[in-house]
């Protein structure tokens, strides 16, 4: 496992840690949950987060004048997800997705990281603050803004804490955190908590814009049961990638992007074994779900092809998800395509003869069922 992200581990960025938009209430009880098991390199990041907390509350107190507004709030028209595993092109995706303005809206940085606040504070706060984002984010050349579209598991993990997300902030305490990928093993109450909070969260969001919502966040690749119970006629593209990249990539996440999250040390033992059983774990769902979703609402693609082709890949897209309006989305695809001209992927070193026969072992189910060569 490569260390040298273990150079990030004193860094804060507002960009880069999405607790910087919890309230005060809810931090108390994530540090209570933890039993307050931070680690002395991170007391700076705890107290900053503090501060924060202490503001957001007050930001969440003047927002509830929106409350009744929110419940009462249709959607505008069933939500896109866009599902796939950490590091397979699923922001690529999203991102196109994003530039049809005319059927679609998004949820960006500043709304997933500030779930609670952003009516009351997005406007000016966006403005004032952009400057503590960075122009591009720490495991990737992509561009980040409070403005880019972002992924919405941040929201109902900062609103509920259930989320395999927490897991990353107390490695420790990892384990009491999986459940909520998938949330087979979570309690009534908890399915319940974050359905509520998660419905709340696009209703905000529908209620700002006036759109339906296209929505990416990996976790969702292995929530297919949970979001039909939640939008029965919801839609949903899934991208996939050749798995030694996912895998290669992924580790890389760790040792660069995670940094900023910790509260706590990292067992750098530990990873490349969490890598392969949470991708095995979100797969099995998906496996097993994905004939739940209706005929004509779930289409599968490659990476590979979207790389190659996106406008083509795009346009079938629509067609096999029955999205109208892909002819009028296409210019504004073109324009966003012309870009990306001069955008820079990583490039890693071929994977070592033992973790490419690891990584075949564990995840032959992928290699089979999507015709990947090992």
């Amino acid at each position: 496992m490569p260390t040298s992200g273990i150079q990030l581990k004193h860094r804060w960025s507002v960009g880069h840690n999405y607790l910087a938009g919890i309230t005060l209430g809810d931090w108390w009880r994530l540090l209570a949950a933890n039993r307050f098991d931070v680690d002395a390199p991170y007391w700076h990041r705890a107290a900053v987060v503090t501060a924060l907390s202490l503001v957001n509350s007050v930001h969440r107190w003047r927002e509830r004048r929106w409350d009744a507004d929110i419940a009462a709030t249709a959607l505008a028209g069933p939500p896109l997800f866009v599902l796939g595993h950490w590091r397979s092109g699923t922001t690529h995706l999203h991102n196109l997705f994003a530039q049809d303005v005319d059927q679609f809206a998004y949820a960006n940085t500043y709304q997933v990281i500030n779930p609670h606040t952003f009516l009351a504070t997005e406007d000016l706060n966006s403005r004032l603050f952009a400057g503590l984002v960075p122009k591009t984010r720490p495991m990737d050349n992509m561009a980040l803004s409070f403005r880019t579209p972002q992924e919405d598991e941040f929201a109902p993990c900062l609103m509920t804490g259930l989320s395999p997300y927490m897991g990353v902030t107390f490695p420790r305490h990892d384990a009491a955190y999986e459940r909520f990928l998938t949330f087979h093993d979570a309690s009534p109450e908890e399915v319940a908590a974050w359905k509520a909070a998660f419905l709340w969260f696009v209703k905000k969001l529908t209620l700002k814009h006036g759109r339906a919502i296209v929505l990416k966040s990996p976790t969702h690749t292995a929530r297919v049961r949970l979001l039909l119970e939640l939008f029965p006629d919801a839609r949903f593209v899934h991208v996939h990638r050749h798995p030694y990249e996912v895998f290669q990539s992924f580790r890389h996440y760790y040792d660069t992007a995670m940094w900023y999250t910790y509260l706590q040390r990292p067992d750098l033992e530990v990873i490349d074994a969490r890598i392969l059983a949470r991708y095995t774990e979100m797969h099995d769902a998906l496996f097993a779900d994905r004939a739940l979703v209706p005929e004509g609402r779930f289409h599968e693609l490659r990476y590979e092809d979207l790389e190659r082709d996106p406008l083509g890949q795009m346009r079938e897209t629509y067609a096999r998800l029955g999205l109208a309006g892909f002819d009028r989305a296409a210019p504004r695809l073109t324009a966003y395509l012309a870009t990306l001209r001069d955008y820079e992927k990583n490039a890693f070193a071929p994977l070592a003869p033992d973790d490419r026969a690891r990584v075949a072992q564990e995840w032959r189910r992928s290699f089979e069922v999507w015709g990947y060569r090992a």
